[in-house]
Order: C-alpha cells, then structure tokens, then sequence
C-alpha cells in the first residue's frame, strides 16, 4: 500500500533469523514456547546452539508447575488474550473489594474523630465485610472462568454484580436515610 506524504515513514521490526527448521546463530536467544530439533521445549531468553532447528510448539504443558492444579491442570491451554482477560476482570473485582474495604475504614475514622453514633461503624464494618466477600468472588469467579476457557466449556454466568448493585443501592438509601435524621 503507498504511503501518504502526511504520514511518518513506518518501519517494520527486524527480521527473525532461524524461522521454521531454520538454524539460529549461537547465543540466540528463543521466543515462548519455541522447541529446538531434540524436541526439548527451551526456556524464554535460554540461548539455543549453533545450527539447532527452532520449531514452533504448544508452550511447557509437560512441566506445568503453575499453582492452582486446580485451575492450570484441566483441560487445553486456552488464548491468553483470553485468560489476561479473564485475570484482568479478577484484578477488577478485587480493586472494588479493596475500595469497599478502604470506605468502611474511612467510615469508622469518621465516627471516631467526629464522636458520631455508632451506626456509622456498623455500615463501615458491613462495607469491610462486603469488600472481603467481593475480593473472595474475584478469586471464584476468575478460577469458574478459567476452567471454563480451558475445557471448551460456556462461560457462567455473573451471580454478585446484581448482589454488589443491591448492596450499593441499599447502602445509598441507609446512608441519605441516616443524614436526613440527623439534621432533623
């Protein structure tokens, strides 16, 4: 495709010596998952020898030492664009655990410092209770997931979003009833 004057000159990345079957120079070092002719698969970085084939292979499911068996011992390995996803929706619900966890403490300062009832520390311990139970679904919900992305199986359901989306509601409705008695 011709290049527009407007746009800046693109370049592509070097070349990789050693494609299929080809021989790579020593000290080279080899991609993920990249076997060499013996059949042994080669660490990431590991220099290969002189004049050794690389071959593209599935990635060390003989040597799978990832923890949890639970998780990484079933089924194929799947895309990992697919199981970063996956991790990165976890990592997501455990931030909105740690945020409710990090309210409840905010909370019971307040009442502290402000001499408030002690409602307010009761809201802030079912927020730190809420924030541990939502960290907790993180954790199952990426291992349901993950299983699921493994064996071929659909994905589940959501079961919290609801619960989590009722909680902050009702949150919202304890709290605005709570300031409104307060001021009259």
């Amino acid at each position: 495709m011709p290049q527009r004057p407007d746009e800046p000159e693109q370049t592509r990345p070097p070349e990789r010596s050693g494609a299929l079957g080809e021989p790579v120079s020593a000290g080279e070092p080899v991609a993920l998952g990249e076997q060499v002719s013996a059949g042994e698969p080669v660490a990431p970085g590991e220099p290969v020898s002189a004049g050794e084939p690389v071959a593209a292979s599935e990635p060390f499911a003989a040597d799978d030492s990832r923890r949890p068996r639970a998780v990484y011992g079933v089924g194929d390995e799947p895309d990992a664009r697919f199981s970063l996803a996956n991790e990165r929706t976890a990592l997501a619900w455990v931030r909105t655990g740690l945020g409710l966890v990090a309210g409840g403490v905010a909370l019971t300062s307040l009442a502290t410092f402000a001499e408030l009832t002690v409602l307010l520390d009761v809201i802030a311990a079912v927020a730190c209770l809420a924030g541990a139970a939502v960290a907790g679904y993180g954790w199952r919900t990426w291992r349901r997931n993950e299983i699921a992305l493994r064996t071929g199986a659909p994905l589940p359901a959501p079961t919290a979003l609801p619960v989590l989306a009722g909680g902050v509601v009702l949150m919202a409705l304890v709290l605005a009833g709570y300031a409104v008695v307060s001021v009259v």
